[in-house]
């Protein structure tokens, strides 16, 4: 199936309704952007034409590629397996610490090279060896209709879908989406709403919401990221207070995973994070309860080992994104005392390693 050019650049959309003053709310997301005809969201992305709200980037992509599932962090979905990662334009965040800057906060449609169908976008995971389709790179809240389409004909073809989000959406789409996901990463970048109204320009309790409604009401796999940005987010006191929050909503078995900030985007001006204070979070979590506790950015044995939580023998044992040990059946049950580590497994990990290649699918 080909795509109408004039869709590409208006697709049409349902989340929104109109107001007595004549403009147009969008509600995707919490931000709830009012908007008049030809003018576009803070995303970018979702625009005012005609009185109703639609998608500029429908069926294309700022680039393909297939990394190792562990780069999204996911290190309980189907270890060691390539995924086909792809984004497009545009964020409905203002994060200044913002990692992949030159995509989300793109207002250039340059920047959006590639073009797929969900069809051709879901044929070519089978073609590349690719078990699943990541949404990445920009938050797929953004891409919402495009995101599903992708997703619905991947599990026509065997594919499973992953989605890379800030959690900060609404409820009648979030709903929506998470029917059709297979695995998430939600990223929790800090655990007050100083951080979020300073940082990112949104608010913490819509991410926390998703993360209990991934939990309660979906069947979906996630897990957690938190950048941890020296000063701004890493004190023992909100470290506690987040890992403590996991514990009694989300349950003790969720995969939580601190990785390090580097100077990008709006924050140049912050030093690095030390490995040291990653491995403080870590040793607060495990603390805490938590079961599945890792670090990121930085060459940490340690925090890139999955521990049986029973027996604590060392089950998937990670250099990077490669996979150096197994010691896990099919069911994900430990080889040495048969506990079940919880997640998405194979019999055998897959062996991609730490490859990243981009792709071209046009």
């Amino acid at each position: 199936m080909s795509i109408p050019q004039d869709k590409l650049s208006a697709w049409p959309t349902r989340y929104w309704h109109r107001l007595d003053d004549g403009r147009v709310q969008c509600d995707m997301c919490p931000r709830a952007c009012k908007l008049k005809n030809g003018q576009r969201g803070l995303c970018f992305v979702r625009a005012c034409e005609h009185d109703s709200i639609v998608l500029t980037t429908y069926g294309r992509s700022s680039g393909f590629c297939i990394d190792p599932i562990e780069k999204k962090p996911l290190n309980h979905f189907l270890p060691g397996s390539p995924v086909l990662s792809f984004g497009t334009a545009g964020c409905n965040l203002a994060c200044k610490f913002c990692q992949n800057w030159d995509i989300s906060k793109s207002r250039e449609m340059d920047t959006l090279a590639d073009a797929a169908t969900p069809e051709a976008l879901a044929l070519a995971a089978v073609r590349l060896g690719c078990r699943s389709v990541a949404f990445t790179y920009n938050d797929p809240v953004v891409f919402h209709e495009y995101a599903i389409d992708v997703a619905q004909a991947c599990h026509e073809q065997g594919v499973r879908t992953v989605a890379v989000t800030a959690g900060y959406v609404c409820d009648e789409p979030r709903a929506e989406f998470y029917h059709y996901i297979d695995a998430a990463n939600v990223d929790l970048k800090a655990f007050t709403e100083r951080f979020y109204r300073n940082l990112t320009g949104s608010s913490l309790q819509p991410v926390l919401e998703t993360l209990v409604y991934l939990k309660h009401y979906t069947n979906v796999w996630f897990e957690i990221t938190t950048l941890l940005i020296p000063g701004e987010n890493d004190s023992v006191a909100e470290v506690e207070q987040m890992t403590t929050w996991i514990a009694e909503n989300l349950g003790l078995e969720v995969p939580l995973h601190f990785t390090a900030f580097h100077p990008d985007w709006k924050m140049r001006d912050i030093a690095a994070t030390p490995p040291a204070t990653l491995t403080r979070a870590r040793q607060i979590a495990l603390k805490n309860g938590l079961k599945f506790v890792y670090t990121g950015n930085v060459h940490d044995p340690a925090g890139g080992t999955t521990h049986c939580p029973t027996c604590g023998t060392a089950v998937i044992v990670r250099d990077w994104y490669e996979l150096t040990s197994w010691k896990l059946t099919e069911n994900g049950d430990c080889l040495v005392c048969g506990a079940i580590c919880p997640g998405v497994f194979d019999q055998s990990p897959s062996d991609w390693g730490r490859k990243r290649i981009p792709v071209r699918l046009a």
